[in-house]
């Protein structure tokens, strides 16, 4: 199945896109709309090199906009400020416009116990700083599945082309 067209279709994005997410040919190609016959649909498109790079490409994009998203979440963790929620311990009656401008980022649970007092947990600190020194935890490890994937590709290609 050869294409001429340099561009993908909007179907063939879709189809990356859901694939990327789900890890499903048949899936993918069922929600990018090839409802015919999806599981073969979803075969042909992976057998396809612009394709298949396109994949690798939305997976190496999610791979590193995850990571940065977690990178910054950790970041709040470990350096952020408690005074939002040092203020809610002295607040009698807190009204749901109060609650919605606090940053309670850091607060892993509140609880309120029966004799009218606040416990607030925060998450810990140390175990951010841990995350965001932690090298393991920096390495790339999606990019493997998609080589993976690629590799497949190549192979069911290969394996057509010799038919």
């Amino acid at each position: 199945m050869e294409r001429k067209s340099k561009g993908l279709t909007a179907k063939e994005k879709t189809f990356c896109n859901c694939f990327v997410s789900c890890g499903s040919a048949d899936e993918a190609a069922y929600n990018a709309g090839f409802v015919r016959n999806p599981k073969r649909s979803g075969e042909e498109l992976l057998c396809r090199e612009d394709i298949a790079d396109e994949i690798k490409r939305l997976g190496k994009c999610r791979t590193s906009s995850l990571s940065e998203i977690a990178t910054v979440g950790y970041r709040r963790l470990a350096f952020g400020k408690i005074s939002d929620a040092v203020s809610l311990l002295y607040m009698e009656n807190p009204s749901r416009e109060q609650l919605e401008h606090m940053d309670l980022f850091l607060v892993s649970e509140i609880k309120r116990p029966k004799d009218g007092s606040m416990e607030i947990k925060f998450f810990d600190r140390l175990k951010a700083l841990e995350k965001l020194t932690d090298d393991s935890e920096k390495e790339d490890r999606a990019t493997p599945f998609y080589d993976a994937i690629a590799r497949g590709a190549e192979a069911l290609r290969s394996e057509t082309d010799e038919s």
